[in-house]
């Protein structure tokens, strides 16, 4: 049998080693356990797609999430480059440069670009969850979740700053894991589309490799017997309480007309998730569970894995968008604006009041806080 362990390239190489420290341990342990708990991998929702720079010591940073189309990322990406020219300390020639690459971004489907010497990328992660007899896998009790109720927004994402590099040492069970994840391959039938079956084997070949980004949390449903997505994903286990504590306060009682009686329902369940922290709620009959999502980005010779062409990507950008609904008279200049239609209006004033609600809770905590750091011991002189 012939090794070729040491002509193996880094893209295609699951470096394993022992993670240091108890908590890494006890990690190690919990996803061990969770491969016989809920064996059963499958794709979960839509990709999500980050805009990345290629780092000059090897790998590619995430600089942030731009959503579920590559489009958001893109738009995203322009923004970036114009923020960083308005930045103090950039030369006339390197703004230029920058408000160009935003300017192109903003009439062409472009997912990667160089610029002032440094490539960047659109690069997209497929959402995975496991599944076990009882339904998809919760957070587990080694998962980070720092947040307070009512703060998790102000956290930043784990994942902006993650460094997509395949040659990081992982632990054994992530190390099985991105090469289960490595081989999956979507499947035809029912209402997945053939061109994306196509591009899903065509991308083994072409990005064999793969690398996890930091673990995601979102909401599932139980829909007819069956667990289905409810919300994308979120850094934190709390995060994702807090996106269906606004579902049920906020866009909820909007989106479905949900009658007096039933907010009220809704408004309870709601207390309960931010009193008890908790993995799932049932609200109205609803059954809802807070899930752990895995997200992997596949790995070539020349780096992550940009988007495919069968990708849902249905915005042009702004440019050519602008320009369609000038050329069909829907155009509209700021001060031509319809006014906002009463379910807008109703929807910003529940915002207004869920974000107040927020700030009582943090102004709440910080009191508490002083009054301990009062109550405190003077220390000895």
């Amino acid at each position: 049998m012939n090794d070729y362990s040491e002509a193996l390239p880094a893209y295609r190489t699951i470096r394993m080693i022992r993670q240091p420290g108890p908590i890494a341990a006890f990690a190690e342990e919990e996803a061990w356990r969770a491969r016989k708990d809920y064996p059963r991998l499958m794709g979960s929702g839509l990709p999500t797609y980050f805009y990345t720079r290629e780092r000059d010591m090897g790998g590619w940073e995430i600089l942030g999430v731009g959503g579920e189309t590559p489009q958001g990322a893109r738009d995203s990406l322009a923004a970036r480059f114009r923020q960083t020219a308005a930045m103090d300390g950039k030369t006339s020639l390197q703004r230029k440069k920058l408000t160009a690459a935003a300017e192109k971004l903003d009439w062409v489907r472009l997912d990667e670009m160089k610029v002032l010497g440094r490539r960047y990328r659109v690069v997209r992660a497929e959402p995975f969850i496991r599944m076990g007899p009882d339904g998809p896998e919760p957070p587990r009790p080694s998962d980070p979740d720092p947040a307070d109720t009512g703060d998790a927004e102000r956290r930043p994402d784990p994942v902006t700053g993650f460094v997509i590099d395949p040659y990081t040492g992982t632990g054994v069970s992530e190390g099985l894991l991105r090469f289960d994840l490595s081989q999956f391959v979507t499947k035809a039938g029912g209402p997945v589309p053939k061109e994306m079956c196509e591009d899903s084997k065509r991308a083994r070949y072409t990005h064999p490799g793969a690398v996890l980004l930091p673990v995601a949390f979102g909401i599932a449903e139980k829909v007819d017997g069956r667990w289905r997505p409810h919300s994308g994903p979120s850094g934190t286990p709390q995060d994702a309480r807090e996106t269906l504590a606004m579902y049920f306060r906020v866009f909820g009682p909007v989106q479905e007309e949900w009658s007096e009686e039933v907010r009220e329902v809704y408004r309870e369940a709601a207390e309960r998730l931010d009193a008890k922290r908790g993995m799932g709620v049932v609200a109205a009959g609803r059954r809802f569970r807070v899930v752990r999502i895995e997200r992997m980005i596949r790995i070539g010779p020349d780096g992550p894995e940009p988007p495919r062409p069968s990708d849902w990507d249905p915005d042009p950008p702004i440019g050519p968008h602008v320009q369609q609904l000038k050329e069909a008279g829907e155009w509209r200049e700021e001060d031509e604006m319809e006014p906002p239609s009463e379910e807008a209006l109703e929807m910003h004033e529940l915002l207004k009041e869920e974000l107040a609600r927020r700030e009582a809770l943090q102004q709440q905590r910080r009191a508490r806080a002083e009054e301990a750091r009062r109550a405190r011991p003077a220390p000895p002189e």
